[in-house]
């Protein structure tokens, strides 16, 4: 086994290519243990390509199987050869945007017990043994309701894994991380893809983008840029969500975003190493 391992926790197939693909390919080819659990099929997902359009309309979750394809896909690209979805595929749904009626659903993610789904997510963690979990922060990166789901889950899971009165082995995750976008970095990327012309429509404002994290809370940047090729390889295997044209990528809704491999986190338990002023960690396992 590895002495160190990563696991990260994401809401929907593709979620894990766009905002954390670069950072899972250069730990894989470092030769860290990495595992991906995924807490959903992504069954809401709106499809882009019109000869895949059927999958969207058909009422017996077929978009959520062929999105596990599309993320098996995506793995190999980045050197992810341990993925689970959590609880088993299909046991948790897409829950849809907040207020959709998606919510309802009697498997959305958003509404199951949130310490169910952590005694599942705990079990995962203590037979891998992560020294390192990744997931979203308590906002979801833009609210969407699964990602504030797996953020609860996933902090809960971490406790239940390294308490001695559950039964089994404990494991105690040494440091927890949030997936962070620095409002800097968004502000500086909306103003270059203005001023250039590309094949989707430039965001106005960040918050077309996403809600974006304060720049003072983000603790840690991640240099993967010679893993972007395979970042990009892996969005390219979500092909029912994500178009890809050079250097930018856009989601359904046609907004033009950067494909970056320096991705940025917010440490939200464990050992910090000394960070310069200014400055930020360059090593998801440091001070380990």
């Amino acid at each position: 086994m590895s002495d160190r391992r990563l696991m990260m926790v994401h809401a929907h197939p593709d979620d894990e290519s766009i905002v954390t693909g670069a950072t899972l390919a250069k730990y894989a080819a470092e030769g860290a243990g990495v595992a991906l659990v995924t807490c959903t099929l992504g069954e809401e997902g709106e499809v882009i390509p019109e000869d895949l359009a059927h999958l969207a309309a058909d009422r017996d979750d077929t978009l959520g199987e062929y999105r596990i394809g599309e993320l098996d896909k995506a793995c190999v690209a980045l050197g992810v050869r341990d993925h689970r979805f959590l609880g088993g595929p299909g046991h948790y749904r897409d829950s849809g945007m907040m207020g959709a009626p998606s919510n309802d659903h009697p498997k959305a993610f958003w509404g199951a017990d949130p310490h169910e789904a952590a005694a599942l997510l705990a079990e995962t963690i203590r037979e891998f043994r992560p020294h390192v979990v990744v997931t979203y922060d308590e906002h979801g990166g833009y609210g969407h309701p699964d990602h504030v789901q797996a953020h609860r889950v996933t902090r809960l899971a971490c406790t239940r894994a390294g308490d001695r009165s559950v039964p089994g082995t404990p494991w105690q995750v040494r440091k927890i991380y949030a997936i962070a976008q620095p409002v800097s970095r968004l502000e500086e990327s909306v103003a270059r893809l203005n001023e250039e012309a590309g094949p989707f429509t430039p965001p106005r404002e960040v918050s077309d983008i996403a809600l974006g994290t304060p720049d003072e809370i983000v603790t840690t940047r991640i240099d993967a840029d010679d893993h972007w090729a395979a970042k990009v390889l892996a969005m390219r295997a979500h092909a029912t969500q994500i178009t890809v044209d050079g250097e930018r990528f856009a989601l359904s809704n046609d907004i033009a975003q950067e494909i970056d491999a320096v991705e940025y986190f917010t440490l939200l338990a464990g050992p910090s190493a000394h960070i310069p002023r200014g400055g930020y960690e360059t090593d998801l396992f440091e001070g380990l």
